[in-house]
């Protein structure tokens, strides 16, 4: 496809002629315009038999050519391979492989059958156990490169059980305009019905791919969603427009727990009596074809985009929450609440964070970012006070929930923007704590918050994260008043780059 230009001329103004792309050929001149059209871009070069040689950010591979350094998706280190170079920097490119000369003893089979087209679980042609490796040593990397502090022997990575079927939460998005990989396009074939209920394709917010199987999750969540799918095609019901905002079936989310609990949200947009019998119907046939579903949901969301949590949710069926168990301690999950996708492994960390904070009875603790307040449950048996502190107002009223239903009198709970909550004047107020806890968001802590953590002076602190990077920046600035003296990656999320870790600090003695 070719650029065209317009430049006007006139009353004394120069010729805007300069401002096309260079190499751009005027093609039709007037005494006005100039209509101008750029040559087309440069061939980008093929690369041959290129050998990849390590793991690089997002669920992508490295190989070096020359100074070059080359990402390239869906492939592992020590495959050899030809790369077609897709954009090219000065320092970087990006490329995908065209062509397999020789395949790495680290490759496995990708088993999911949308694999390489839903952006999901980038790892499945990387066997799980150099999976973990990788991860691994990109938790070491992360607190020697960015946090340049003195580390302990990293302990091995605690790898999850479950490599399938581990997420307790999935969300699906309804559309109209169903994406279509390579081989239908290249086939020509005309649809009658382009609606999807899947998953967004990476970099097209408007299209979604069909999802007729995902191994993320128990069997129940491919036979609710192919069977909603099904049931709103024949009834005819209208799936979502995401560039008009038309249609009434906007997305699913399900949630399971432990207990055998399952929860089913649909949202929807409702403008008229016959959009809320189209979504009354759906919901109807859930309750019929699917008695596992302990809680039906719904929302009516007419608004531009997909968030709801200051919408209202209406139980249709059964109960409003679903509760997940730990140790014997129960957790109550809402549509709205947070929870780690993971459970089971999500015990495991909060083991180790248990572990790390060594709480023997007698000790304040306080626990930042506290969510609905797991962790703060889950070590309140072995402290004195917990002091549970998050940003969402919704997850602290959860919170305070779960501490009645496990019968806990020493948790406090406070909801408001942490670096604005946690202050000098607060702790002062509630007590200088012994241990801290603290599991922010993947960017991190606030400087503000580092500040008031080193005016609090803990014995310890415990530091979970889902992002070794920033993870590893807050620990400098930790580092002149504490010490790493333990350092425990978690892997939660197979089959993805994502991994979480858990360093604990001691305060330094003072000279």
């Amino acid at each position: 496809m070719y650029l065209v230009h317009l430049s006007y001329i006139c009353n004394g103004f120069c010729n805007l002629q300069e401002l096309a792309p260079v190499g751009a050929v005027p093609v039709w001149r007037s005494e006005k315009y100039t209509i101008i059209m750029a040559r087309k871009k440069k061939e980008l070069p093929l690369l041959e038999r290129i050998e990849i040689t390590g793991v690089a950010a997002e669920g992508k591979a490295l190989a070096r050519v020359d100074d070059l350094v080359v990402f390239v998706p869906f492939v592992v280190p020590g495959d050899v391979v030809d790369l077609k170079v897709k954009r090219k920097k000065h320092s970087y490119a990006e490329a995908e492989a065209v062509k397999f000369h020789e395949y790495s003893q680290e490759r496995d089979v990708p088993f999911c059958k949308h694999y390489g087209v839903c952006g999901g679980c980038k790892w499945q042609c990387l066997a799980y156990g150099h999976q973990l490796k990788y991860k691994q040593q990109q938790v070491v990397d992360a607190l020697k490169r960015i946090g340049k502090v003195e580390l302990p022997e990293v302990m091995p990575i605690l790898g999850s059980e479950q490599t399938r079927e581990y997420r307790n939460k999935l969300e699906f998005t309804f559309s109209n305009k169903r994406w279509l990989t390579w081989e239908e396009v290249e086939a020509g074939t005309k649809y009658d019905n382009m609606n999807a209920l899947g998953f967004h394709i990476p970099g097209a917010f408007d299209k979604v791919l069909d999802i007729e199987e995902c191994a993320l999750m128990q069997g129940l969540n491919n036979r609710l969603r192919n069977g909603i799918r099904e049931f709103a095609n024949n009834e005819g019901i209208p799936f979502y427009d995401l560039r008009s905002h038309s249609g009434v079936l906007r997305s699913m989310m399900l949630r399971t727990s432990t207990t055998g609990e399952v929860m089913l949200l649909l949202q929807a947009r409702v403008e008229c009596e016959n959009d809320k019998v189209q979504l009354e119907k759906t919901l109807q046939y859930v309750a019929d074809e699917f008695p596992e579903v302990t809680s039906l949901l719904y929302v009516i969301n007419n608004k531009c985009n997909d968030t709801f949590g200051d919408l209202e949710v209406v139980t249709y069926k059964g109960t409003d929450v679903i509760y997940e168990e730990m140790e014997g301690l129960r957790f109550k999950v809402g549509p709205k609440s947070f929870y780690q996708t993971n459970s089971r492994q999500a015990y495991n960390l909060y083991k180790v964070a248990r572990d790390f904070a060594a709480l023997i009875g007698n000790e304040v603790v306080y626990d930042l970012y506290t969510g609905t307040g797991t962790i703060a449950n889950f070590v309140a048996r072995n402290a004195k006070k917990v002091i549970g502190v998050e940003y969402v107002e919704d997850a602290i009223i959860d919170a305070r929930i779960n501490a009645e239903l496990n019968g806990f009198d020493n948790l406090t709970f406070f909801a408001g923007d942490m670096k604005d909550i946690l202050t000098r004047d607060f702790i002062s107020e509630h007590g200088m704590p012994d241990v801290i806890i603290t599991d922010p968001p993947r960017a991190g802590m606030h400087n503000d918050v580092i500040d008031t953590i080193l005016f609090a002076a803990p014995k310890r602190i415990v530091y979970v994260s889902c992002n070794p990077a920033t993870q590893a920046r807050d620990l400098q600035l930790l580092d002149a008043d504490y010490k790493v003296v333990a350092v425990q990656p978690v892997d939660m999320f197979p089959h993805t780059h994502h991994v979480e870790n858990v360093v604990l600090l001691e305060r330094r003695e003072i000279k």
